[in-house]
């Protein structure tokens, strides 16, 4: 696979056709691509929420009314919407359901390169919690990883898509009761295949140059 044609073709989408929708194999094969990401230390800080219905789409463009209304027909015409939310406290439940899952997927030779990997983990966790103080921070970081690998997957299955920040976390998280169960949304993603409309699609690619 050429994935430096796919991060040139991949672009930022503006307008969607609401008539197609994303086959269901095709989704669940990005999905299980996004369940693979990498983060630091394996700590997977993070929740996916998928909203494929018309119903599900318009709870997902609450938290665009208003100040982000530019972005509420990139989900409502979107044929799939996921939004990566992250924890807000890497607890002792989730730190001991990681280190049970590494466990039983035969990640450790012995007990003590399982106790090595738990006292890594809880290292950096403690790292960020107590001494650079921006756990969040951190957690946030590891969505952003997923992102990345949701996007340029997303290419690879043809499919367009537009990260969106511009909506309002408190909205959402009220909508989908996210803080109530220890997450918080950071970014949505629109998926789906682009509009006639879409004024993006015919625009040269612009980056800054590369530097010896």
């Amino acid at each position: 696979m050429d994935t430096v044609s796919l991060a040139k073709r991949r672009y930022t989408t503006k307008a969607y056709d609401a008539a197609r929708k994303i086959p269901q194999a095709t989704i669940d094969a990005l999905l299980e691509q996004l369940r693979h990401s990498p983060s630091s230390v394996n700590s997977q800080p993070w929740h996916f929420v998928v909203a494929d219905s018309a119903e599900g789409k318009a709870r997902l463009a609450k938290a665009t009314e208003g100040g982000f209304a530019y972005n509420t027909a990139k989900i409502l015409d979107a044929s799939h919407v996921i939004v990566f939310c992250t924890r807000t406290d890497m607890t002792e439940a989730h730190l001991d359901a990681v280190l049970e899952q590494e466990q039983a997927d035969g990640r450790f030779r012995d007990q003590q390169a399982r106790a090595g990997q738990d006292q890594t983990r809880r290292g950096y966790a403690n790292l960020h919690r107590y001494d650079l103080k921006d756990l969040q921070h951190w957690m946030e970081k590891q969505t952003y990883l997923a992102l990345g690998t949701a996007l340029l997957g997303a290419a690879a299955h043809g499919l367009d898509a537009t990260p969106i920040e511009g909506f309002d976390s408190k909205v959402m998280d009220a909508e989908l009761g996210l803080r109530e169960q220890g997450f918080s949304s950071v970014v949505v993603l629109s998926l789906g295949y682009r509009s006639e409309a879409d004024f993006n699609a015919g625009l040269n690619k612009s980056r800054l140059p590369a530097k010896s």
